[in-house]
């Protein structure tokens, strides 16, 4: 029996949908398409206040991922010490930032390239 394939709009919604949920900030997507040798398609980044809603964001997603697109993550980093949390699901990455640290790595600087949409959820 072979796994339904998820659309990454509803992916990308979903995901958005549980940042939303608790509160997550500055969300922006990374659209990686149109890059050479990229390991995903898309960058969802969001930032929480403190390692509570990190962790708080990452159980939203993972929540609302699941009940709505029967989905998980293939791999989860950093739930340890909640400053950056990465979430792969495979085609959209997530990465959950405490403000400091999205800061410090400023990630959406290395990816210059990307197509950045601000998500400003209802």
């Amino acid at each position: 029996m072979t796994k339904k394939q998820v659309s990454k709009d509803d992916l990308i919604a979903a995901i958005i949908k549980g940042i939303d949920e608790v509160k997550g900030e500055d969300i922006q997507l990374l659209d990686l398409r149109d890059i050479e040798n990229t390991v995903c398609d898309y960058f969802i980044i969001c930032s929480g206040s403190s390692n509570t809603q990190v962790n708080a964001i990452s159980g939203s997603v993972q929540k609302i991922v699941s009940k709505e697109l029967k989905d998980k993550p293939w791999h989860i980093e950093g739930q340890t010490n909640s400053e950056w949390v990465l979430m792969d699901y495979v085609h959209v990455v997530v990465h959950i930032f405490q403000k400091h640290v999205r800061d410090f790595y400023d990630i959406e600087s290395l990816w210059g390239d990307a197509k950045i949409t601000e998500i400003n959820p209802v």
